[in-house]
Parts: C-alpha cells; structure tokens; sequence
C-alpha cells in the first residue's frame, strides 16, 4: 500500500468586513506577442486614423515602413521627463500636417510625449514601448515645466492601443533593460496589498514575474517575454492606485533635478519597499551594476532638503538621505 503526503495547504486570507474599493478597468486594447508591431496600420485604421504623426526614434523606421502611406510626419525629439516646450513643438508639427492619429515608439519619454499630444489635440494614440516602463497603460501624465514635473490624472490621457511586440525589445541595452525593470516594478511594488483583491493579485504576479527574469539572463527570448508581460501587469495595477512617495520623489528627482528616470526609481526602490522586497531588490541591482544610491546618479547631498520641501512629505528627507546613502531604512 502506497502512502500518499498530503500537502500543506496555506488557510485563505480572510478579508475585514471593512474592505472597499472602487474598480475601473482600463479602455486600453492591448496586443501582445512577437512581430505584432505589423499590425499599426490595421490598429490605426480601426481607431479611425487616416494621418499618423510618428514620435520615434530608435526602432522607428519598421513601423514607419509599417504604415506606409498614413505616415504624415515623425518627429524625434522626445525627452524625459516631458518638458512641456518639447511637446509644443511636436504639437505644432502635428497641426502642420493634418495628424489624426499618434503612433509612439520608444520608452517613457516617448510615451509621454504621446500622451501629452493626444491629450491636447483630442487624437486617438497608439503606443508601442521598447522598454519595461509600463506608463503605455496609465492614465497618468508627467509634465515638466520651469523646473517642475507636475502629474495628473484623467482618463483622456489613457492610450488607445497598446502594441506590445516582444522582438521590439530583444537589442535594448543589458543596463537599460535592468532599470527600466526595475522602473516596472516600482509600480507593482506600489500597488500590491492594495484592497482590491484582482489589483493584489496583478501587483503580485508582476512582481514575481519581473524578479524572476532579472534572476537569470534577462537578454533571453523569454526573459524579454516575461519582462515584456509583467510591466504591462505592473502599469496596469498603477492605474488604479494612488501614487506613493516613491513616485512623487522620483518625479521631483527627474523633473527638478535632471536625474534619469529609471535609474532613479532603481536608486530609490531599496528605501521605499517593503522589508521582504527590499534587499532582493537591492541585490539585483547590485548584480547588474545599476547604482542603488542617489549619490551615484550625480545628485549633490546639498539638494536633499530642497527635494523633500518639493515632495512635501513628512518621510521625504529621510528617505532620499538613506537613498543618497544607500543606507538601510530600517
């Protein structure tokens, strides 16, 4: 007679009768796989557009070939942080040209910038990210003006499509594809444990996908894959939760004083997750060479309390000393 083990089986959570949430779900339509960035034209086509402004500049010229004649203008002078002169000039090309619809290649500058255009112009917009950012799918836009980055909110600014195409990503540079993971999951971070059990589960299973890729050679078919599925996972569950002090001290670090932005949320996600997350985090970093403090990224110690009086947060100044010290938060 055989003996079966019987498995250990973790009692379900229980929840407090006090739990309440409010649940959106995004308007984005999302196309995931390899070699979908072929399909823009028919994307466009259906979202109505018949004169597509193109923001891109590396891996712009298959999907300008893609649309072939609704191609009207590109522009490439996205920056980070969208400064708000930037996107004046790329609005201006767009009224030049009789635009109707903006198709964006690239990472979060790119992004941005789309969303900042189509906000503004009232055009539908398609996005198609070479990074792990996962902004493509949030309602949410940073704008930098006289030194300033100012967010907000609001379901004009969510983009139409997303086109994620894994082959887009396959030549990212090693160092940009380790932060802008990192960026990835600084919004999963933020996001898990929230109230709503589905956003939980989401913020749950990016961050697991993300820590897993970054645990062996993330420059693989399928770790670009899985980095590729878990930031759309990470910005989707941003899009339904507040944003912490984690991303209002990236934001003022960006937008205020010139730090790159994904290497800022690396540089800073040590300090601001939870302690179970924390060194696994930081030792990923560590691992790739990313810089874990902010002293690394040129930031002066000199500017720390002008950038907690920015934050306004009554944990700000400790936090960027420990990121600026790359010391513990415990």
């Amino acid at each position: 007679m055989s003996l079966v083990r019987a498995e250990r089986l973790d009692p379900p959570r229980l929840y407090s009768t006090f739990v309440s949430f409010t649940f959106e779900p995004a308007r984005t339509r999302v196309v995931f796989g390899r070699g979908t960035a072929a399909s823009v034209r028919d994307e466009t086509q259906r979202l109505g557009g018949t004169r597509v402004l193109l923001i891109a500049r590396h891996g712009g010229d298959k999907v300008a070939a893609e649309l072939g004649d609704l191609l009207a203008a590109r522009f490439t002078g996205a920056a980070m942080h969208t400064p708000v002169e930037v996107t004046e000039r790329a609005l201006a090309l767009l009224h030049e040209h009789g635009a109707d619809c903006v198709v964006s290649v690239g990472g979060g500058s790119s992004t941005g910038l789309s969303k900042a255009l189509s906000v503004r112009a009232g055009v539908p917009q398609i996005i198609l990210p070479t990074t792990y950012a996962g902004s493509e799918v949030t309602p949410v836009l940073g704008e930098t003006a006289s030194g300033l980055k100012q967010t907000r909110r609001d379901a004009a600014i969510q983009p139409d499509t997303v086109i994620y195409d894994v082959d887009l990503t396959l030549d990212l540079p090693l160092d940009v594809t380790v932060t802008s993971a990192l960026n990835a999951l600084a919004h999963a971070v933020t996001a898990r444990g929230n109230e709503n059990p589905l956003i939980d589960a989401i913020a749950t299973k990016a961050i697991d996908g993300i820590l897993h890729s970054l645990g062996g050679n993330p420059s693989t078919v399928d770790a670009r894959t899985e980095l590729l599925h878990s930031a759309w996972l990470a910005g989707t569950c941003l899009a339904s939760v507040p944003m912490g002090l984690h991303h209002k001290l990236a934001h003022v670090l960006g937008g205020s004083f010139g730090l790159p932005h994904a290497a800022t949320h690396t540089a800073l996600l040590s300090h601001t997750a939870p302690a179970d997350l924390a060194t696994r985090i930081h030792e990923t970093a560590t691992r790739f060479g990313a810089a874990t403090s902010l002293r690394e990224l040129g930031m002066m110690e000199s500017d720390l309390s002008r950038a907690a009086e920015i934050a306004d947060h009554p944990d700000a100044l400790r936090v960027l000393t420990n990121a600026w010290r790359d010391a513990s938060t415990d």
